[in-house]
């Protein structure tokens, strides 16, 4: 039987998000460490009757991590 892609996509996308509020809610532990990556200053296009900003940053945290590991267990055993 073939596996869906889209199911394993949204576990993994699962774990970020559960582990990044593990990690929020124990900011003080070892499970809140890691490294913050993306733009320092967000980009920002005035056309005179519309403001578009652009920005990025990704936060990888250890609980992050536990989760997408705990996601892709989860996803091998459906």
């Amino acid at each position: 039987m073939r596996k869906n892609n889209w199911a394993c996509f949204l576990l993994i996308l699962a774990g970020i998000v559960i582990g990044g509020f593990i990690g929020n809610l124990f900011p003080s532990t070892w499970l809140n460490y890691g490294q913050t990556f993306g733009l320092a200053d967000p980009i920002v296009f005035d056309i005179g009757i519309m403001c578009i900003t652009f920005g990025l940053t990704i936060k990888i945290t250890v609980s992050s991590i536990i989760g997408i590991v705990i996601g892709i267990m989860v996803y091998r055993f459906i």
